[in-house]
């Protein structure tokens, strides 16, 4: 008998001394990050640039793995219950905040299934209006949006996307009433706007400015707390008149609960640096991003909040899942 304990003894400390070697040694294998959403959009672009750094300074590949569907719910599934080792990143963002009250049920849990490692970066959504539409400020778009209540529309990538909850947060703090016309996606929303079948809109910045650029649209303001690099003549709307007004689409870096905290701490200070990076800040900067990198604290109390505030509008504005 004592001797069968000394040998599970043995084995267990052999395990352990394993484990302790392969968390020394990591990352040892390529890296999986599961992205929500298709290629092409933000969540693709931020990916790929992030993960290819990410992949020079640890030495190893990490493989960007698109898996969208249910509005980003299913990327979040798979990613929750994959092994806790650090060999599966998560591209979170907005979107699962928000799908938390938008969702009555989902298959896991964006507080308890995953730890947060930091806020990569933000974008911030561009208040534009067809030029025909009669306004050159936010503040003209309030005068008449109170002027022709449940006259105007505005254009969003769809039920519960961040350019819907966007504008229905404007509607709420500005005190009118902009009616909400879904598409099937960012694309088709601003193709209704330059075509003027739609006035109004909260676009995220890839897809527009270009257009604002042009002058096919007019961009009123921009939906962050700060002015836009790509656009400094654009104020917020905070600033535009509408106090405390802010709806970034942001992006975050999680892996699934219970990963080793030396793991968190090694993707933590590699992200944080990476982000610091020159080349790729001015990569970001040129897609219309904003480098972050929070510490995984920030990040956790940020979801908190994003949960509440995105709640409140959502029951609000008596939003449902399509």
């Amino acid at each position: 008998m004592k001797r069968n304990w000394l040998l599970l003894v043995s084995l267990l400390l052999c395990m352990i001394g394993t484990t302790a070697f392969a968390q020394a040694q990591y990352p040892i294998k390529p890296i999986r990050f599961i992205l929500p959403f298709p290629p092409g959009g933000g969540t693709d672009t931020l990916g790929r640039l992030i993960g290819q750094k990410l992949g020079e300074s640890l030495g190893q590949q990490v493989v960007p793995d698109n898996r969208p569907g249910g509005g980003a719910n299913l990327g979040a599934e798979i990613a929750a219950k994959s092994p806790p080792d650090g060999y599966t990143l998560f591209m979170g963002n907005v979107a699962h905040t928000i799908n938390v009250s938008l969702y009555p049920k989902l298959n896991y849990d964006l507080v308890k299934d995953f730890a947060p490692v930091t806020i990569l970066a933000s974008t911030p959504n561009i208040l534009v209006v067809h030029p025909s539409l009669p306004v050159k400020s936010v503040k003209d778009l309030i005068a008449l949006a109170k002027a022709r209540p449940g006259q105007l529309d505005f254009a969003s990538a769809g039920s519960g996307s961040s350019s819907h909850l966007a504008g229905e947060l404007f509607n709420t703090m500005a005190g009118v009433k902009l009616t909400h016309i879904p598409y099937k996606g960012g694309g088709p929303a601003v193709v209704a706007l330059i075509s003027g079948q739609v006035p109004v809109g909260f676009a995220t910045t890839p897809s527009v400015m270009p257009h604002v650029t042009s002058g096919k649209l007019r961009g009123l303001a921009v939906t962050s707390d700060r002015r836009l690099p790509l656009a400094p003549d654009l104020p917020t709307i905070n600033e535009a008149g509408i106090a405390g007004y802010e709806a970034s689409t942001w992006y975050g870096l999680l892996v699934p609960a219970a990963t080793p905290a030396d793991i968190i701490a090694r993707l933590h200070d590699v992200t944080v640096k990476v982000l610091a990076l020159e080349d790729l800040k001015k990569r970001l900067e040129r897609s219309g991003f904003q480098g972050i990198g929070s510490t995984p604290q920030e990040y956790a109390t940020y979801t908190t909040s994003e949960i509440n505030k995105w709640s409140k509008v959502i029951k609000a504005a008596g939003i449902r899942a399509d």
